[in-house]
């Protein structure tokens, strides 16, 4: 039996987003968006109800600023106190797990997405995503990009203004574009 594009997606093969099945999971989460983005600041019940419906799974004690914004929020599994500034982007192609008590500075954007580099597969609209793994006690400074296939390790600190390329182990402090360590914790 052949792989609905949707599979081949979280598989982390070339798929076709303009697919129909994908372009309604990309309606719902932007429709889910748009109301947790109206949301008011003294609404914080109905702005978790909105989250755990639109994510994967998600933890009890989470905030997340609006705006935010994601591709399908299915993908994203997030654990218990997760904060997010304002202006965050997940790209959530494949699976994004997010640990616990990790926190995102201002316009973080997380993608899982990418291109075919060879032009003529981009021609096809053929795309690619590889998952991302966010450890445990995480800080994420603000500005901060990470691309598709990478993990953080627990208790690691990234950088404001990182692009973070290759995976970081834990305890550590990383920055700068590629992110590299800085120093161990």
């Amino acid at each position: 039996m052949e792989k609905t594009e949707k599979q081949k997606m979280l598989a982390g093969e070339l798929y076709l987003a303009a697919d129909a099945e994908l372009k309604r999971d990309r309606q719902r989460a932007r429709r889910l968006t748009r109301l947790y983005n109206s949301t008011r600041e003294d609404e914080p019940s109905d702005r978790l109800k909105i989250i755990a419906e639109l994510f994967g799974a998600v933890g009890e004690t989470i905030e997340i600023e609006p705006p935010f914004y994601c591709d399908y929020g299915s993908n994203i599994y997030a654990g218990n106190g997760l904060y997010v500034n304002f202006g965050c982007v997940i790209l959530d192609c494949n699976r994004v797990n997010i640990g616990e008590n990790v926190l995102c500075g201002p316009n973080v954007q997380i993608y899982t997405a990418f291109h075919p580099t060879d032009p003529q597969i981009r021609l096809e609209g053929l795309e690619l995503a590889a998952p991302i793994n966010i450890g445990n006690n995480v800080w994420i400074g603000g500005g901060v990009i990470i691309c598709p296939g990478v993990t953080v390790g627990d208790n690691s600190t990234i950088g404001a203004g990182s692009v973070v390329v290759k995976d970081i182990p834990a305890n550590v402090v990383a920055a700068g574009n590629p992110c590299r360590i800085i120093r161990h914790l």
